[in-house]
Protein backbone atom coordinates (compact mmCIF):
# COMPACT_ATOMS: atom_id res chain seq x y z
CA UNK A 1 0.00 0.00 0.00
CA UNK A 2 2.94 1.99 0.80
CA UNK A 3 4.34 1.81 -2.63
CA UNK A 4 1.29 2.82 -4.37
CA UNK A 5 0.82 5.42 -2.45
CA UNK A 6 4.50 6.82 -3.10
CA UNK A 7 4.29 5.43 -6.90
CA UNK A 8 1.15 7.52 -7.49
CA UNK A 9 2.82 10.80 -5.59
CA UNK A 10 5.31 9.98 -8.36
CA UNK A 11 3.27 9.93 -11.16
CA UNK A 12 1.84 13.11 -9.98
CA UNK A 13 5.12 15.01 -9.93
CA UNK A 14 6.77 13.35 -13.11
CA UNK A 15 4.82 15.69 -15.41
CA UNK A 16 5.82 18.69 -13.45
CA UNK A 17 9.63 17.50 -14.04
CA UNK A 18 8.94 16.69 -17.07
CA UNK A 19 7.82 19.81 -18.08
CA UNK A 20 11.12 21.69 -17.04
CA UNK A 21 10.06 22.73 -13.42
CA UNK A 22 11.29 22.19 -10.11
CA UNK A 23 8.88 20.46 -7.80
CA UNK A 24 7.01 23.12 -5.49
CA UNK A 25 7.96 23.67 -1.53
CA UNK A 26 5.59 21.22 0.50
CA UNK A 27 3.04 23.23 2.75
CA UNK A 28 5.09 22.87 5.73
CA UNK A 29 8.03 24.92 3.63
CA UNK A 30 5.36 27.21 2.52
CA UNK A 31 4.54 28.39 5.76
CA UNK A 32 7.58 28.70 6.69
CA UNK A 33 9.50 30.79 4.35
CA UNK A 34 8.14 34.99 4.53
CA UNK A 35 6.71 36.26 1.48
CA UNK A 36 8.78 38.97 -0.86
CA UNK A 37 7.01 41.40 -2.10
CA UNK A 38 7.07 42.17 -5.80
CA UNK A 39 8.23 45.72 -7.00
CA UNK A 40 6.08 47.58 -8.82
CA UNK A 41 6.66 48.34 -12.60
CA UNK A 42 7.97 51.78 -13.02
CA UNK A 43 6.34 54.59 -14.70
CA UNK A 44 7.60 56.18 -17.31
CA UNK A 45 8.87 59.84 -17.47
CA UNK A 46 6.86 63.01 -18.27
CA UNK A 47 7.96 64.88 -20.84
CA UNK A 48 9.55 68.78 -19.97
CA UNK A 49 6.44 71.59 -21.63
CA UNK A 50 9.68 73.10 -22.92
CA UNK A 51 12.24 70.98 -23.59
CA UNK A 52 15.14 72.20 -25.79
CA UNK A 53 13.98 75.26 -26.94
CA UNK A 54 15.37 77.71 -24.00
CA UNK A 55 19.32 76.18 -25.10
CA UNK A 56 18.44 76.95 -28.86
CA UNK A 57 17.20 80.54 -27.73
CA UNK A 58 20.15 81.11 -25.53
CA UNK A 59 22.49 80.36 -28.26
CA UNK A 60 20.33 82.38 -30.94
CA UNK A 61 20.42 85.11 -28.73
CA UNK A 62 24.37 84.87 -28.34
CA UNK A 63 24.93 84.84 -32.33
CA UNK A 64 22.89 87.71 -32.45
CA UNK A 65 24.22 89.34 -30.10
CA UNK A 66 28.07 88.86 -31.37
CA UNK A 67 26.76 89.15 -34.70
CA UNK A 68 25.33 92.52 -33.67
CA UNK A 69 28.96 93.92 -31.89
CA UNK A 70 30.77 92.65 -35.15
CA UNK A 71 28.51 94.38 -37.39
CA UNK A 72 28.66 97.76 -35.48
CA UNK A 73 32.48 97.52 -34.94
CA UNK A 74 32.46 96.67 -38.89
CA UNK A 75 30.26 99.68 -39.23
CA UNK A 76 31.88 101.68 -37.33
CA UNK A 77 35.49 100.59 -37.49
CA UNK A 78 36.33 97.89 -40.04
CA UNK A 79 35.25 98.98 -43.07
CA UNK A 80 37.60 101.91 -43.16
CA UNK A 81 40.74 99.76 -42.36
CA UNK A 82 42.74 98.99 -44.90
CA UNK A 83 44.89 96.10 -43.56
CA UNK A 84 47.89 93.24 -45.20
CA UNK A 85 49.72 90.51 -44.21
CA UNK A 86 51.72 90.83 -46.15
CA UNK A 87 54.51 93.28 -43.99
CA UNK A 88 57.88 92.19 -42.72
CA UNK A 89 59.79 94.51 -40.26
CA UNK A 90 63.10 96.44 -41.78
CA UNK A 91 65.94 98.51 -40.60
CA UNK A 92 68.90 100.20 -42.29
CA UNK A 93 71.07 97.76 -41.17
CA UNK A 94 75.34 98.85 -41.39
CA UNK A 95 77.65 95.90 -42.65
CA UNK A 96 80.96 96.22 -41.04
CA UNK A 97 84.07 95.27 -43.48
CA UNK A 98 87.65 95.99 -43.58
CA UNK A 99 89.08 98.83 -45.03
CA UNK A 100 93.02 97.44 -45.18
CA UNK A 101 94.02 93.77 -44.64
CA UNK A 102 95.51 92.53 -41.30
CA UNK A 103 95.80 90.03 -38.46
CA UNK A 104 93.11 90.82 -36.38
CA UNK A 105 94.86 92.08 -33.01
CA UNK A 106 91.24 92.37 -30.53
CA UNK A 107 87.69 92.32 -30.52
CA UNK A 108 85.47 94.13 -28.48
CA UNK A 109 81.86 93.41 -28.56
CA UNK A 110 79.96 89.71 -28.56
CA UNK A 111 77.10 89.25 -30.65
CA UNK A 112 73.86 90.74 -29.50
CA UNK A 113 75.93 93.77 -27.53
CA UNK A 114 74.54 97.23 -27.75
CA UNK A 115 77.09 99.78 -28.92
CA UNK A 116 77.37 103.44 -29.28
CA UNK A 117 78.45 105.51 -32.16
CA UNK A 118 82.08 105.47 -32.17
CA UNK A 119 82.34 102.35 -29.91
CA UNK A 120 85.54 99.96 -30.92
CA UNK A 121 84.38 96.96 -32.83
CA UNK A 122 87.79 95.45 -33.44
CA UNK A 123 91.57 95.84 -34.24
CA UNK A 124 93.74 95.39 -37.04
CA UNK A 125 97.61 95.00 -36.18
CA UNK A 126 98.78 98.15 -37.08
CA UNK A 127 102.77 97.63 -36.91
CA UNK A 128 103.05 97.64 -40.42
CA UNK A 129 100.69 100.88 -40.94
CA UNK A 130 102.46 102.79 -38.07
CA UNK A 131 106.13 102.39 -40.32
CA UNK A 132 104.62 103.67 -43.82
CA UNK A 133 103.57 106.58 -41.59
CA UNK A 134 106.96 107.22 -40.24
CA UNK A 135 108.65 106.52 -43.82
CA UNK A 136 106.02 108.77 -45.36
CA UNK A 137 106.56 111.56 -42.46
CA UNK A 138 110.50 111.31 -43.08
CA UNK A 139 110.57 111.79 -46.82
CA UNK A 140 108.10 114.67 -46.23
CA UNK A 141 110.51 116.50 -43.55
CA UNK A 142 113.14 115.89 -45.88
CA UNK A 143 111.59 117.44 -49.02
CA UNK A 144 110.34 120.14 -46.87
CA UNK A 145 114.28 120.94 -46.01
CA UNK A 146 114.68 120.65 -50.27
CA UNK A 147 112.67 123.44 -50.27
CA UNK A 148 113.56 126.00 -47.15
CA UNK A 149 117.30 125.21 -48.88
CA UNK A 150 115.76 126.27 -52.28
CA UNK A 151 114.23 129.29 -50.93
CA UNK A 152 117.77 130.39 -49.38
CA UNK A 153 119.19 129.87 -52.62
CA UNK A 154 116.57 132.59 -54.33
CA UNK A 155 117.89 134.89 -51.75
CA UNK A 156 121.30 134.37 -52.55
CA UNK A 157 120.46 134.69 -56.23
CA UNK A 158 118.37 137.92 -55.55
CA UNK A 159 121.35 139.27 -53.93
CA UNK A 160 123.23 138.82 -57.19
CA UNK A 161 121.10 140.31 -59.10
CA UNK A 162 121.72 143.31 -57.03
CA UNK A 163 125.30 142.75 -57.01
CA UNK A 164 125.24 142.93 -61.23
CA UNK A 165 122.91 146.23 -60.83
CA UNK A 166 125.82 147.78 -58.79
CA UNK A 167 128.69 146.30 -61.26
CA UNK A 168 126.51 147.76 -64.11
CA UNK A 169 126.33 151.79 -62.46
CA UNK A 170 130.00 150.95 -62.04
CA UNK A 171 130.70 150.04 -65.53
CA UNK A 172 128.32 152.81 -66.84
CA UNK A 173 130.37 155.12 -64.95
CA UNK A 174 133.43 154.05 -65.68
CA UNK A 175 132.57 154.22 -69.43
CA UNK A 176 131.21 157.64 -69.19
CA UNK A 177 134.63 158.99 -67.93
CA UNK A 178 137.18 157.00 -70.42
CA UNK A 179 135.25 158.72 -72.90
CA UNK A 180 135.11 161.65 -71.34
CA UNK A 181 139.27 161.43 -71.90
CA UNK A 182 139.00 160.08 -74.40
CA UNK A 183 136.90 163.11 -76.51
CA UNK A 184 139.90 165.52 -74.51
CA UNK A 185 142.94 163.69 -75.95
CA UNK A 186 140.75 163.80 -79.37
CA UNK A 187 140.79 167.39 -78.99
CA UNK A 188 144.55 167.95 -77.68
CA UNK A 189 145.69 165.83 -80.65
CA UNK A 190 144.51 168.05 -83.17
CA UNK A 191 145.73 170.85 -81.97
CA UNK A 192 149.16 168.81 -81.74
CA UNK A 193 149.58 169.40 -77.34
CA UNK A 194 149.59 165.30 -77.03
CA UNK A 195 150.92 162.45 -78.26
CA UNK A 196 149.38 160.07 -80.24
CA UNK A 197 149.89 157.44 -77.96
CA UNK A 198 147.91 159.09 -75.43
CA UNK A 199 145.25 159.37 -77.66
CA UNK A 200 145.52 155.81 -78.62
CA UNK A 201 145.63 154.52 -74.83
CA UNK A 202 142.28 157.25 -74.39
CA UNK A 203 140.83 155.07 -77.12
CA UNK A 204 141.47 151.92 -75.48
CA UNK A 205 140.14 152.33 -72.36
CA UNK A 206 137.07 153.86 -73.06
CA UNK A 207 136.42 150.53 -75.29
CA UNK A 208 137.22 148.49 -72.38
CA UNK A 209 134.45 150.30 -69.79
CA UNK A 210 131.74 150.20 -72.94
CA UNK A 211 132.77 146.21 -72.94
CA UNK A 212 132.44 146.31 -69.22
CA UNK A 213 129.20 147.48 -69.14
CA UNK A 214 127.90 145.08 -71.88
CA UNK A 215 129.25 142.51 -69.11
CA UNK A 216 127.89 144.07 -66.19
CA UNK A 217 124.25 143.99 -68.13
CA UNK A 218 124.96 140.26 -69.01
CA UNK A 219 125.71 139.19 -65.19
CA UNK A 220 122.43 141.18 -64.41
CA UNK A 221 120.52 139.30 -67.00
CA UNK A 222 122.34 135.58 -65.56
CA UNK A 223 121.47 136.81 -62.10
CA UNK A 224 117.91 137.44 -62.72
CA UNK A 225 117.33 134.04 -64.94
CA UNK A 226 118.61 131.91 -61.99
CA UNK A 227 116.60 133.73 -59.61
CA UNK A 228 113.77 132.92 -61.45
CA UNK A 229 115.33 128.93 -62.48
CA UNK A 230 115.46 128.67 -58.47
CA UNK A 231 112.24 129.87 -57.67
CA UNK A 232 110.68 126.94 -60.61
CA UNK A 233 112.55 124.67 -58.79
CA UNK A 234 110.95 125.92 -55.60
CA UNK A 235 107.26 125.27 -56.94
CA UNK A 236 108.59 121.91 -58.20
CA UNK A 237 109.67 120.86 -54.67
CA UNK A 238 106.82 122.58 -52.86
CA UNK A 239 104.21 120.12 -55.59
CA UNK A 240 106.38 117.02 -54.53
CA UNK A 241 106.39 117.78 -50.94
CA UNK A 242 102.28 118.16 -51.13
CA UNK A 243 102.20 114.74 -52.99
CA UNK A 244 104.30 113.38 -50.03
CA UNK A 245 102.08 115.17 -47.69
CA UNK A 246 99.29 113.28 -49.45
CA UNK A 247 100.65 110.34 -48.88
CA UNK A 248 101.16 110.75 -45.07
CA UNK A 249 97.65 112.05 -45.12
CA UNK A 250 96.72 108.08 -46.68
CA UNK A 251 99.25 106.23 -44.41
CA UNK A 252 97.36 108.26 -41.58
CA UNK A 253 94.12 106.99 -43.06
CA UNK A 254 95.38 103.28 -43.27
CA UNK A 255 96.65 103.39 -40.19
CA UNK A 256 92.99 104.53 -38.20
CA UNK A 257 91.32 101.89 -41.11
CA UNK A 258 92.86 99.15 -38.39
CA UNK A 259 90.07 100.57 -35.96
CA UNK A 260 86.89 99.50 -36.68
CA UNK A 261 84.38 101.45 -35.12
CA UNK A 262 80.39 101.30 -34.70
CA UNK A 263 79.01 104.07 -37.20
CA UNK A 264 76.07 104.18 -35.44
CA UNK A 265 74.47 102.96 -32.52
CA UNK A 266 73.02 99.83 -32.27
CA UNK A 267 73.15 96.06 -31.52
CA UNK A 268 75.78 93.70 -33.13
CA UNK A 269 74.35 90.91 -34.98
CA UNK A 270 76.04 88.35 -37.29
CA UNK A 271 79.32 88.80 -35.74
CA UNK A 272 82.45 86.82 -38.01
CA UNK A 273 85.48 88.05 -36.95
CA UNK A 274 87.82 86.38 -33.77
CA UNK A 275 91.41 87.14 -32.50
CA UNK A 276 94.02 85.81 -35.07
CA UNK A 277 91.62 86.28 -37.77
CA UNK A 278 93.61 87.30 -41.05
CA UNK A 279 91.08 89.78 -42.81
CA UNK A 280 91.44 91.59 -46.50
CA UNK A 281 89.65 94.70 -47.89
CA UNK A 282 85.90 93.63 -48.15
CA UNK A 283 85.62 90.91 -45.60
CA UNK A 284 82.47 91.52 -43.54
CA UNK A 285 82.95 91.79 -39.55
CA UNK A 286 80.33 91.93 -38.26
CA UNK A 287 76.45 94.09 -38.54
CA UNK A 288 74.98 97.17 -36.79
CA UNK A 289 71.38 96.86 -36.18
CA UNK A 290 69.60 100.26 -35.21
CA UNK A 291 67.10 99.42 -33.12
CA UNK A 292 65.60 102.90 -32.68
CA UNK A 293 65.35 103.60 -36.38
CA UNK A 294 63.09 100.40 -37.20
CA UNK A 295 60.04 100.15 -39.77
CA UNK A 296 58.01 98.50 -41.41
CA UNK A 297 57.23 97.96 -45.59
CA UNK A 298 53.85 97.13 -46.28
CA UNK A 299 53.09 95.49 -49.55
CA UNK A 300 49.68 96.59 -50.25
CA UNK A 301 47.42 95.62 -53.39
CA UNK A 302 47.46 98.30 -56.36
CA UNK A 303 43.67 98.01 -55.25
CA UNK A 304 43.99 99.04 -51.89
CA UNK A 305 46.56 102.54 -52.39
CA UNK A 306 43.25 104.78 -53.27
CA UNK A 307 42.48 104.98 -50.16
CA UNK A 308 45.94 105.24 -48.27
CA UNK A 309 48.39 108.25 -48.09
CA UNK A 310 51.52 109.60 -46.23
CA UNK A 311 50.24 110.68 -42.17
CA UNK A 312 47.62 108.18 -41.74
CA UNK A 313 47.32 106.10 -38.61
CA UNK A 314 48.78 102.68 -38.88
CA UNK A 315 48.02 100.06 -36.27
CA UNK A 316 50.94 97.69 -36.38
CA UNK A 317 50.31 93.66 -34.70
CA UNK A 318 53.84 91.59 -34.27
CA UNK A 319 53.06 87.79 -34.66
CA UNK A 320 55.54 87.07 -31.96
CA UNK A 321 53.62 89.32 -29.95
CA UNK A 322 50.00 89.71 -30.97
CA UNK A 323 48.75 91.39 -26.95
CA UNK A 324 50.47 94.58 -28.40
CA UNK A 325 48.99 97.26 -30.22
CA UNK A 326 51.99 99.09 -31.69
CA UNK A 327 50.74 102.70 -33.55
CA UNK A 328 52.97 104.36 -36.11
CA UNK A 329 52.40 106.02 -39.59
CA UNK A 330 52.39 106.26 -43.52
CA UNK A 331 55.61 107.43 -44.30
CA UNK A 332 55.94 106.96 -47.63
CA UNK A 333 54.51 105.18 -50.74
CA UNK A 334 57.25 103.63 -53.13
CA UNK A 335 57.34 104.81 -56.53
CA UNK A 336 57.08 101.57 -58.46
CA UNK A 337 55.70 97.92 -57.62
CA UNK A 338 58.12 95.63 -56.28
CA UNK A 339 57.93 93.70 -59.37
CA UNK A 340 59.49 96.67 -61.34
CA UNK A 341 62.84 96.35 -59.10
CA UNK A 342 62.79 92.49 -59.06
CA UNK A 343 65.94 90.88 -61.03
CA UNK A 344 63.60 89.77 -63.58
CA UNK A 345 60.96 92.41 -64.13
CA UNK A 346 57.76 90.58 -65.96
CA UNK A 347 57.43 91.70 -69.43
CA UNK A 348 53.82 91.72 -70.65
CA UNK A 349 54.46 92.70 -74.35
CA UNK A 350 55.10 89.05 -75.09
CA UNK A 351 52.90 85.85 -74.86
CA UNK A 352 49.79 85.60 -73.32
CA UNK A 353 48.80 87.74 -70.83
CA UNK A 354 47.14 87.03 -66.94
CA UNK A 355 46.61 89.84 -65.11
CA UNK A 356 47.51 89.50 -61.67
CA UNK A 357 47.10 92.57 -59.14
CA UNK A 358 50.58 93.85 -58.28
CA UNK A 359 51.60 95.04 -54.88
CA UNK A 360 53.20 98.61 -54.01
CA UNK A 361 55.18 98.68 -51.12
CA UNK A 362 54.10 100.99 -48.19
CA UNK A 363 56.92 102.32 -45.63
CA UNK A 364 55.88 102.91 -42.06
CA UNK A 365 57.83 104.75 -39.35
CA UNK A 366 56.97 104.34 -35.91
CA UNK A 367 58.67 106.89 -32.85
CA UNK A 368 61.80 106.01 -31.34
CA UNK A 369 59.78 105.78 -27.78
CA UNK A 370 58.20 102.87 -29.38
CA UNK A 371 61.13 101.22 -31.44
CA UNK A 372 62.97 101.24 -27.98
CA UNK A 373 60.62 99.02 -26.22
CA UNK A 374 62.16 96.10 -28.49
CA UNK A 375 58.55 94.00 -29.92
CA UNK A 376 60.11 95.72 -33.92
CA UNK A 377 62.73 93.15 -35.01
CA UNK A 378 63.97 93.50 -38.40
CA UNK A 379 62.76 89.88 -40.59
CA UNK A 380 59.56 89.74 -38.57
CA UNK A 381 56.20 89.73 -39.81
CA UNK A 382 53.40 91.92 -38.59
CA UNK A 383 50.27 92.69 -39.60
CA UNK A 384 49.66 96.06 -40.73
CA UNK A 385 45.70 98.03 -40.58
CA UNK A 386 45.45 101.92 -41.58
CA UNK A 387 43.19 103.99 -40.86
CA UNK A 388 41.61 105.57 -43.78
CA UNK A 389 39.32 107.90 -41.70
CA UNK A 390 42.51 110.12 -40.71
CA UNK A 391 43.82 111.89 -44.11
CA UNK A 392 47.38 112.13 -43.29
CA UNK A 393 48.87 114.74 -44.82
CA UNK A 394 46.71 116.24 -47.99
CA UNK A 395 49.87 118.78 -49.46
CA UNK A 396 52.77 115.31 -49.62
CA UNK A 397 50.47 113.34 -50.93
CA UNK A 398 51.01 113.40 -54.50
CA UNK A 399 55.14 114.47 -53.54
CA UNK A 400 55.26 110.71 -52.13
CA UNK A 401 54.06 109.17 -55.32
Amino acid sequence: MAYREEFSQGDRTTPALMEGKAPGPSSADAVAQPQVPVAAPAQPKKKSKFGKKPILLAILGAALAFGAYEGNNWWTTGRFMVSTDDAYVQADITILSAKVSGYVDSVQVTSNQKVKAGDLIAKIDDGDYRLALQSAQNKLATQQSAVMRIGRQIDAARASVAQAQAQITAAQADAERAEADYARQLQLSQSNYTSRATLETAKAERDRSQANVKSAQAALAVAQANVEVLAAQQVEAERVSAEQQTDVDKAQRDLSFTEIRAPVDGVIGNKAVEVGTYVQPGNRLAAVVPLSSVHVDANFKETQLSSLQPGQKVHVEVDAFPDHDIVGTVESVSPASGSVFSLLPPENATGNFTKIVQRVPVRVTVTPEVAQQGFLRPGLSVVVKVDTRDHGDQGSKTAQR
